[in-house]
């Protein structure tokens, strides 16, 4: 079924098994395949309605609550699951300059409710490297930004979380302006979600994943340690902090 649909068999297992939802144009292939009359189709189209996520992200922020291991790369934002309510809404805002309070809030809601599972006693292991840039522009003001930095350090005190960041002195890097999740599962292939504008691409197959987890760890060799990471954090929270106090 794989070879005919063109994904890999443990992508259609995982279909089996109630772990993931096709995306719609493999959906749209298994019925050509059986013959189902659109009916893997009409299903698919049903499951995006309802999700409170874009199309583009739904299978991946399914994926994301099932894992047991989550790798991220941000180049320029703080990843979702590490954003404050304020932070969060200062991104929505810059993308949905226009947008009523209602769609806002339940955008960053939505957010919210993914970071949850890094309070779940079960989480999974969390590693997240941000390019220092994430930590200097002043999404929502230097009063938010101070305190989204501020939730970093206490995540990171409480060991919820690994964090370590690519610092501008690194120079060229892998993953130049391109966001990057990795994640494992107890009992299914590992995944990769890439994105861009208004897309994503999530990737199953064995070789692809490699390669991405080889890009991972050239940038986990460049990046700062997660002590000289914190102390980074830190400090440009007080930064921004000082930018407060001078306006």
């Amino acid at each position: 079924m794989g070879a005919r649909v063109f994904v890999s068999g443990g992508y259609v297992g995982q279909f089996e098994q109630a772990i993931r939802k096709p995306q719609l144009d493999v959906a749209q292939r298994i019925d050509e395949t059986l013959q189902t009359g659109g009916f893997f189709e009409r299903m698919c189209r049903k499951l995006i309605s309802t999700s409170r996520y874009a199309e583009y992200f739904a299978a991946a922020a399914e994926l994301e609550a099932l894992a047991t291991r989550i790798c991220e790369f941000a180049p320029t934002v703080v990843p979702g699951l590490l954003q404050t309510a304020e932070y969060a809404r200062a991104v929505v805002l810059a993308s949905n300059p226009l947008a009523a309070d209602e769609y806002v809030e339940e955008t960053v809601k939505a957010r919210l409710d993914r970071a949850e599972i890094l309070k779940d006693a079960a989480r999974p292991e969390y590693w997240a490297i941000l390019h220092e840039t994430a930590l200097r522009i002043p999404a929502g003001g230097p009063a938010t930004m101070a305190r989204q930095l501020d939730h970093l350090a206490a995540l990171v005190r409480e060991r919820k979380t690994l964090i370590q960041v690519l610092p501008y002195a690194a120079g060229a890097h892998p993953q130049m302006g391109k966001m990057l999740t990795l994640m494992e599962f107890e009992d299914a292939p590992p995944t990769a979600y890439t994105e861009a504008v208004y897309s994503g691409n999530l990737l199953d197959n064995p070789a692809l994943v490699k390669r991405v987890q080889g890009t991972y760890d050239l940038l986990r060799a460049a990046a700062l340690s997660p002590e000289a990471t914190l102390t980074l954090v830190e400090s440009a929270a007080e930064d921004h902090r000082r930018c407060v106090s001078t306006t």
